[in-house]
């Protein structure tokens, strides 16, 4: 496993245009809790504009999708779209998976299920545990922990205010300082706009079933240095239980396709040669 900080992108730009293949790769995107498709606009600007197919997906409750977080249970359920795009897609064709936060989540279970789908998972401050939230130490590493911000969720009860909440989000009063401290306010106040509350119960029901087929897929992790929601802690934990193929650095907030979109671009990039024989090396100097 090899662990590299992201370079500015200027000079490694250039150099990963001369080594992107003739036949560009197709990128499927997931969102986070709350968020949606548009979460990754600029990033699918930067790949479109180079050429590569990309694909966000709306998970259930999430985007333009009109289904409530409190309706849904299993998470199963959250993940259909995901799990019908994949399955609908043509049985010799591979793309790259990128999951960013409770995103992860959705990536590894396609791993299990699509691996032969699957050439590369890309982990984004991501969620990445193997069986998914099994043990009392999963939870641990793989739950934000916001409680040292004080009382920031806003929490639905889809089952009854005597039962354990069904959905949550950041306050927006909170959201800027804990989610997106160093994206730009214009992007901030759009996600203000269009985040919706997430299918908690339906996330901390994620598990999976040991069946091989996920250890098919190779994997890489780009941690965010200066993360208030996925702790840096939390990243190194999960890393270390279950090792990736590379692991990445970016001095980012919980949200690089914000903070840092074109380092966050050259990284999949480099993700998008690894097929190719492309060895993950130092980045240009």
């Amino acid at each position: 496993m090899k662990e590299e900080k992201a370079m500015a992108v200027s000079e490694e730009s250039a150099d990963t245009r001369r080594t992107i293949p003739s036949l560009k790769e197709h990128f499927v995107l997931v969102h986070g809790i709350g968020g949606g498709a548009w979460c990754w606009y600029k990033i699918r600007c930067l790949m479109e504009n180079s050429g590569y197919k990309v694909s966000c997906i709306d998970l259930k409750s999430a985007g333009i999708d009109q289904s409530h977080a409190d309706s849904l249970l299993s998470f199963d359920d959250y993940n259909q779209p995901l799990m019908d795009f994949l399955s609908a897609l043509p049985e010799n064709e591979q793309v790259i998976l990128v999951g960013h936060s409770a995103g992860g989540l959705s990536v590894t279970k396609a791993c299990h299920k699509f691996a032969k789908k699957i050439r590369l998972a890309v982990y984004v401050a991501a969620t990445m545990l193997k069986l998914g939230f099994t043990t009392d130490e999963d939870l641990k590493h793989g739950v934000p922990d916001l409680s040292e911000f004080g009382d920031v969720y806003q929490l639905g009860f889809g089952l009854g205010e005597d039962k354990p909440p069904t959905s949550a989000m950041v306050k927006k009063e909170f959201q800027r300082k804990i989610i997106y401290h160093l994206s730009p306010h214009e992007d901030s106040t759009l996600a203000c706009m269009l985040l919706k509350p997430g299918p908690i119960k339906a996330l901390t029901s994620a598990r999976f079933v040991e069946d091989g087929e996920v250890e098919k897929v190779p994997r890489m992790y780009i941690k965010t240095s200066q993360d208030h929601v996925m702790k840096a802690e939390q990243q190194e934990a999960m890393i270390k239980r279950w090792p990736p193929l590379s692991v990445y650095e970016l001095d980012s907030d919980h949200s690089p396709f914000f903070s840092t979109p074109f380092l966050l671009f050259g990284l999949l990039v480099k993700a998008a040669t690894l097929h190719f024989g492309c060895s993950f090396t130092n980045p240009p100097s």
